[in-house]
């Protein structure tokens, strides 16, 4: 594990954000609140589609239901962007170490041949 996420918590996260639709909801929601239904009216599909698409981002904690009167306003969740992100760094160093350590194997002078060794 590379993060405080379990790897549950992290395959769900990416399963979620796998989707174009879900990172557009995700998009939409952190910069403005809004209700399924003005959601819904964002793409050809139906309500019960985009709500099921809403879920999947509720399940992962990317975002948030809060009831407002009769309506429930979606919010993306920064937090979650932002462990999602944590994770993705995690990533990113173990790879940068890599490569360094590629770097480094690749400038070390080649063994020197000689004629007679051959």
């Amino acid at each position: 594990m590379l993060t405080d996420l379990t790897d549950a918590e992290v395959d769900r996260m990416f399963r979620a954000l796998a989707d174009a639709t879900r990172r557009d909801i995700v998009r939409r929601t952190l910069v403005a609140e809004a209700t399924v239904s003005e959601l819904a009216g964002a793409y050809d599909m139906s309500f019960a589609a985009v709500q099921k698409h809403v879920a999947v981002l509720e399940e992962a904690g990317l975002v948030t239901k809060q009831p407002r009167g009769r309506e429930r306003m979606v919010r993306g969740n920064p937090d979650a962007i932002a462990r999602a992100q944590k994770c993705l760094d995690a990533f990113e160093v173990i790879w940068r170490a890599r490569v360094d350590r590629l770097d480094a194997l690749l400038a070390e002078e080649p063994p020197s041949v000689h004629p007679s060794d051959s």
